[in-house]
């Protein structure tokens, strides 16, 4: 096998896995990715698409700190689409359809370009562990590989099993056998585990569908990507459609839910709630007698279609004929059918937010162990769990996003202080502070300390310093300058906005919601003194957006240094808590099982109260 110790070994090649070693590469470690198979490194399990509503903001926050992710999507886009844009800009979320074999090659392409990782085509079966430290891991072959930190990013794949109907059969992925031993590894070392279920939607042949009889879904005219590097993006682009269910569908559906693994009991992990079956569908919304289905290709030069909203784990036969009854299916031909899958989890508040184990030094839980869904929850994990785990080899502080930084923050926090039971998916309503943490300024938020830890190039770090430049000139000029009536009332008549009868600040014009910028450039003043200023399309929404809800932009700051002083206030980690008798014995409970490290994450614990938290606060002394 040749090299046998490394300083990060990485387990899995899926979306977390990549980013992991990608980013423990970066940081100058000798690192090992250990997959099952080297042909599906990458891969796209689900749907062939990549962001969507906050999960394009983390993928956002990827690219800003280094990682791959958003280079990979944009690289093998087939359609880009900036979601919500008709609410605000804090809701705007980028999405892309992907070529689903591109992007694998493209991932494979940037891992192989990284000097210092390595690749083993193997299954792990248990980790080494010696005095509570994890050494390396045991592979199924019975050979040793040795690792001063191991990062666990196993997605479906820990005693997966999969379901069609009454069918079972062991594996992580249609065609792909199921990774034994490591959850009982764990358990034995102390780790409690639990079982979750996802599905996935048949498979079509697009030849045979009428598309006459779905509704178009175009992508946007001026696309732009995840990546704040410049990228080259397709001119063309494919579209994607619309079709809808039926009540008739619906009750042929509901003829097979005798036989579903969802309703007579075979499966007992629990699903994702925002993202669920056709059958959970149709009966946990029984008022609605139809739903949307999203006819996705699978790339540019495949008939394979995606059938986004139609997951299910119905037997093969019952799939088929209800798909036959909606429009445009009627002669639908399948490549293979919708399942479902259940596999082993570890509750993630076993884990600390630098993504290490309480239980094991040196091991980290990335993606879906962690109990969350989508690639880009798992993206996001993925690269803070290599970075920190390269950050432990070289002896340095773990990196942790606050709430107030980054998506990325808000999800490592939620899962580590508030647990999960059923699949974690994010959404923009989880941050409180989501106004600071737009898609359009991540990389103001995160390069400059991907800068500071060494994962970015020159080339990232030139661009945001001159983003920066221009747009505090542009800001500067806009603030100075100077309008006077008689030209811009026009304009303001025009847009619907109340007219000036003195000179005003042109930024003040911006700030009023009926005007854009575009509308103002039209002023002969203001197109002569700010337009050669930037010709970046980001610099000049940059400046629109921090102009008109710098009130809001403004307060969350305030609260977000409030929420900041909370986490400064330490908890020791041997804290009794029993001793506190005027706590209420469930937060006493759940502060003894959780061990917050500050007060901030103590606050969001679940059945921790404020008053709680006074309690806590007084015996600390504060």
């Amino acid at each position: 096998m040749g090299d046998k110790e490394y300083d990060v070994i990485v387990v899995g090649a899926g979306h977390a896995g990549n980013e992991a070693a990608a980013a423990a590469a970066q940081m100058g470690c000798k690192t090992l990715l250990v997959t099952m198979n080297m042909q599906t490194i990458g891969q796209m399990s689900c749907n062939p698409a990549m962001g969507g509503v906050a999960k394009g903001q983390i993928l956002r926050e990827v690219d800003a700190l280094g990682g791959w992710s958003g280079i990979v999507s944009d690289k093998t886009m087939i359609q880009f689409r900036m979601l919500n844009r008709s609410k605000g800009p804090a809701m705007w979320s980028p999405r892309t359809q992907n070529d689903r074999w591109r992007f694998a090659e493209e991932w494979r392409l940037v891992l192989e370009g990284l000097e210092r990782l390595h690749f083993l085509q193997e299954s792990v079966e248990s980790l080494l562990v010696r005095s509570e430290r994890v050494e390396g891991v045991r592979l199924s072959s019975g050979n040793k590989v040795l690792g001063k930190t191991v990062v666990l990013t196993s997605g479906t794949f820990l005693n997966g099993v999969m379901h069609i109907g009454d069918k079972r059969s062991g594996g992580g992925r249609a065609g792909e056998r199921a990774a034994t031993g490591v959850t009982e590894c764990l358990n034995e070392l102390g780790f409690a585990s639990g079982r979750m279920k996802t599905g996935t939607p048949p498979r079509l042949d697009g030849r045979s569908l009428d598309y006459r009889q779905f509704e178009v879904q175009n992508g946007d005219e001026h696309p732009s990507g995840f990546s704040f590097l410049p990228q080259t993006l397709p001119e063309k682009q494919l579209c994607c459609w619309i079709a809808h269910t039926s009540e008739e569908v619906h009750e042929t559906l509901r003829s097979g839910f005798d036989r579903s693994p969802m309703f007579n009991g075979a499966i007992g992990g629990s699903g994702p709630r925002y993202c669920p079956s056709i059958e959970e569908k149709i009966d946990r919304f029984a008022d609605k007698n139809s739903h949307q289905l999203f006819v996705e290709p699978e790339g540019w030069n495949t008939v394979e279609v995606y059938l986004n909203g139609f997951s299910t784990s119905l037997p093969q036969e019952v799939q088929e004929e209800a798909l036959r009854k909606i429009r445009g299916f009627e002669n639908a031909r399948f490549f293979r059918p919708g399942y479902a899958i259940e596999y082993d989890y570890f509750p993630p508040t076993q884990i600390t937010h630098s993504l290490e184990t309480k239980t094991i030094s040196g091991l980290f839980f990335a993606g879906q162990i962690n109990g969350t869904t989508g690639y880009e929850e798992a993206a996001g994990q993925g690269l803070m769990a290599g970075l920190n785990a390269a950050r432990k080899v070289q002896d340095k502080e773990a990196v942790i996003l606050r709430r107030d930084e980054a998506y990325i923050g808000v999800l490592i926090d939620d899962l580590i202080t508030k647990g999960t039971e059923e699949p974690y998916r994010m959404f923009t309503s989880r941050a409180e502070f989501r106004i600071l943490l737009r898609q359009d300024n991540a990389d103001q938020r995160l390069t400059p300390l991907a800068h500071k830890l060494g994962m970015t190039k020159p080339e990232r770090w030139q661009r945001l310093q001159r983003k920066m430049d221009e747009l505090g000139r542009l800001k500067g000029e806009w603030e100075s300058l100077s309008v006077v009536p008689n030209e811009i009332n026009t304009i303001l008549e025009k847009a619907g906005s109340k007219k000036i009868d003195q000179k005003v600040k042109a930024i003040s014009l911006l700030a009023r919601p009926q005007l854009g910028i575009q509308a103002l450039l039209e002023d002969r003043e203001i197109e002569k003194k700010t337009r050669a200023i930037s010709s970046d399309q980001e610099v000049w929404k940059q400046l629109e957006i921090e102009t008109k809800y710098s009130g809001y932009i403004h307060r969350e700051r305030e609260n977000a240094e409030k929420l900041k002083r909370l986490e400064y206030v330490q908890i020791p980690g041997d804290f009794e808590y029993q001793k506190l008798g005027s706590m209420s014995m469930e937060a006493r409970l759940k502060l003894a099982d959780r061990r917050p490290e500050n007060i901030g994450q103590a606050s969001r614990i679940s059945g921790v109260s404020p008053s709680d938290i006074q309690v806590l606060l007084v015996y600390l002394g504060r």
